[in-house]
C-alpha cells in the first residue's frame, strides 16, 4: 500500500460528493469534528492520575 496521491484524493472526494450530496457534507463534517473533540476530552481525562480523579468525584 502506497501513499495517497492527488488523483486518489480527488476520486475519493468525488465519490463522497456523489454518495452524500453537497448539502449533507457540512453536517457530516460537523459530526466528525464533535466526535474528535469528545475523543480528545476522554483521552485527556484518562491521563489524569487516579488520585486526582477520586478527588473530583468526591466533590
Amino acid at each position: 500500500m502506497g501513499r495517497l496521491g492527488v488523483t486518489e484524493i480527488l476520486v475519493i472526494l468525488a465519490i463522497v460528493l456523489l454518495l452524500f450530496g453537497g448539502k449533507k457534507i457540512p453536517e457530516l463534517m460537523k459530526g466528525l469534528g464533535s466526535g474528535i473533540k469528545e475523543f480528545k476530552n476522554a483521552a485527556k481525562d484518562d491521563k489524569q492520575p487516579a488520585d486526582k480523579k477520586e478527588d473530583e468525584t468526591k466533590e
